[in-house]
């Protein structure tokens, strides 16, 4: 087990943070008036960046096409079932008894 304090933290993209809170502000606020750059440690993908997403479009299309006909149908009543629930609740919440 590693002591707390001592890990680096990472930023969103992977960029290096300092591991103490108020040097991590210190940090933040030059990058944000323009004092330091950051430096990225990974390049960005570029058909990531240019179509704004990260993954993807194909992942649901896979998995629905390799569902069975029962599991279709298990899903779709599972979630005809979850939203009536949530209608009920949603209904409750905004209509006190």
């Amino acid at each position: 087990m590693r002591p707390i304090g001592l890990v680096m933290p990472r930023g969103p993209r992977g960029e290096k943070r300092p591991a103490d809170v108020i040097g991590n502000a210190v940090k933040v606020m030059r990058i944000a008036t323009g004092e330091e750059t950051e430096a990225l440690t990974q390049p960005p993908n570029a058909k990531a960046v240019s179509s704004g997403r990260r993954g993807g479009l194909k992942g649901g299309r896979l998995r629905a096409d390799k569902l069975t006909t029962e599991e279709c149908v298990r899903m779709l009543y599972f979630s005809r079932k979850i939203s009536a629930i949530w209608n009920v609740i949603s209904f409750l919440a905004f209509n006190p008894i």
